[in-house]
């Protein structure tokens, strides 16, 4: 009988840490509500003992979701599980995932401690979360290069603790894949409780094999996969979930295995996660990739127009990607718009539909025809830019000829005061970028510029992506229009609104913080 691989999502924990800029409460509920979407067993949120924005983070995903387990991470400290718990239980259903290092490199020279004594934290602490919850997750941190009977022991004894699922990360991305298949296998033979766990792998991708790894481990036993969407993560990422996702399904004739994974899900989530974190998907990137199903040798064009099986081991379409492209018109009613985003698989409360008509109707004046990829395009706009903005764009002019020096003038809605500049650049965006900071003075420093064409021709829409600086953190910004300098102005706009809603979160959570403190004070 085929048994189920859980799905465990990391992209908004381990994922995140590879981000140049971070991502509000806003942003990081949006990809949640996709990874549910799409059928994930279990999202690990956050590290909510690690600032306040994150426990604000954890708490409202777990207040949110519904279907998928949410689960907070937790080093094997007191107060690390405490807060963890504290976050997590407004949720339907939670895991606490601690972890300490197992190595005996990381054993001597990071913890300064012993291998018994590491025993002894451990079990401690699984103990200590079982108070909140009987599914607590236990992490070999660095078990790749573990030896086996010490990994053995600390497994062993999790387990007896109350574990539930047993992790076992190749943590530096240094193990083949026949060597983690022997340390599942190992595992097997050597620990007498193990059936009283899943076994879980997270794997690393420092010389490509996090794939490998992870479907090695499966083939060996493991239940549980960790990873992130497009493979996201610090250095050089994590285990690709669609990837795994995928060889589970279209190998399923040597192994007898399957997950929940809603598969038409994918395509969807993963262009969600890229275009929110800003990492663009690699063209030849696997499953996703916009040549992933594509076939440019005659070759191979001619075997598929005779037998799509002849080159293709899974279609575009089982993966959520509609290669059918329709187009709407100015012509094309509401209706219209609405039944198409609904075959497109989204859900009304996926958007503003009136927010989302008026821009498809602005566009549609400009192009003539609006296309599926517009749509898209257009509905994370939306998405990213529903909340009330302090800070609006109510009009621009630039002038820029053959010479280096540009002029720009624009007219700010700020708050309820209107304001105009006017400023000289380095090219008509640098003109922009000076005229509107003179409005805002606020002092940010642009550390990235991305232009992405959502479509084709000399009508497509121009995505602009920025981060900035400010303050000693990192604010990513996007803007979208068929003129590339009002992209750019968006832009600036939406990630000066992120920068203003930030320092409102944070005054928020100070004045939540001193009313605990007077609380405590009464009493």
């Amino acid at each position: 009988m085929s048994q189920q691989v859980i799905i465990f999502d990391t992209t908004l924990r381990d994922g995140e840490q590879a981000l140049q800029a971070s991502l509000s409460v806003k942003e990081k509920l949006q990809i949640a509500l996709a990874l549910e979407r799409m059928g994930v067993d279990v999202m690990e949120v956050g590290f909510p003992v690690s600032s306040p924005g994150d426990f604000e983070s954890v708490q409202t995903i777990a207040r949110s979701v519904k279907n998928s387990r949410v689960c907070a991470l937790a080093r094997c400290v007191e107060k690390d599980i405490d807060v963890a718990a504290e976050s997590l239980k407004v949720a339907e259903a939670f895991r606490i995932h601690t972890f300490i290092a197992t190595s005996p490199m990381h054993i001597a020279t990071k913890l300064r401690s012993t291998l018994d004594e590491v025993i002894e934290r451990a079990i401690y602490m699984v103990k200590r979360a079982r108070n909140y919850t009987d599914d607590v997750e236990f992490s070999c941190e660095d078990a790749g290069r573990t030896p086996i009977e010490d990994l053995a022991r600390v497994v062993e004894a999790a387990i007896r603790a109350g574990a539930t699922t047993i992790n076992i990360p190749d943590t530096v991305g240094y193990t083949m894949p026949f060597e983690f298949s022997r340390i599942i296998t190992g595992l097997y033979e050597r620990v007498p409780n193990i059936d009283k766990a899943i076994i879980s792998v997270h794997t690393h991708d420092d010389l490509g094999l996090a794939v490998g790894n992870a479907i090695a481990a499966v083939h060996a036993g493991a239940r549980q996969v960790e990873g992130a969407m497009n493979g996201i993560g610090e250095r050089a990422g994590n285990c690709s979930l669609e990837e795994v996702i995928m060889a589970i399904k279209v190998r399923k004739d040597i192994m007898d295995v399957h997950t929940r994974i809603n598969h038409q899900e994918i395509w969807r989530t993963s262009q969600t996660v890229s275009q929110i974190c800003n990492m663009p998907i690699p063209a030849n990137k696997a499953i996703v990739g916009t040549g992933a199903f594509a076939h440019s040798s005659g070759i191979h064009q001619d075997g598929v127009l005779k037998n799509r099986e002849n080159y293709e081991i899974m279609t575009p379409e089982s993966i959520g990607l509609n290669q059918v492209q329709l187009n709407l018109t100015s012509r094309s009613g509401r209706a219209a718009v609405k039944h198409r985003m609904e075959e497109m698989g989204y859900k009304e409360t996926d958007y503003n539909m009136d927010h989302l008509y008026d821009a498809f109707l602005k566009l549609a004046d400009k192009k003539g025809q609006v296309f599926d990829y517009d749509l898209e395009a257009l509905a994370f706009i939306n998405k990213q830019q529903e909340e009330p903005e302090h800070f609006r764009l109510d009009y621009f002019s630039v002038q820029s000829g053959s010479s280096d020096i540009a002029t720009a003038s624009v007219k700010l809605a700020c708050g309820d005061e209107i304001k105009a500049e006017a400023a000289n650049g380095n090219g008509p965006v640098d003109a922009i970028y000076q005229a509107i900071n003179r409005v805002t003075e606020y002092d940010v420093e642009l550390v990235k510029y991305d232009l992405t064409a959502k479509g084709q021709g000399k009508n497509a829409l121009g995505q602009v992506d920025i981060v900035v600086n400010y303050n000693g953190r990192r604010f990513h910004g996007v803007g979208l229009a068929t003129d590339i300098v009002e992209s750019s102005a968006k832009a600036m706009v939406h990630v000066l609104n992120n920068i203003w809603r930030a320092a409102e979160v944070e005054k928020e959570l100070q004045r939540k913080a001193q009313n605990k403190e007077n609380n405590k004070e009464t009493v």
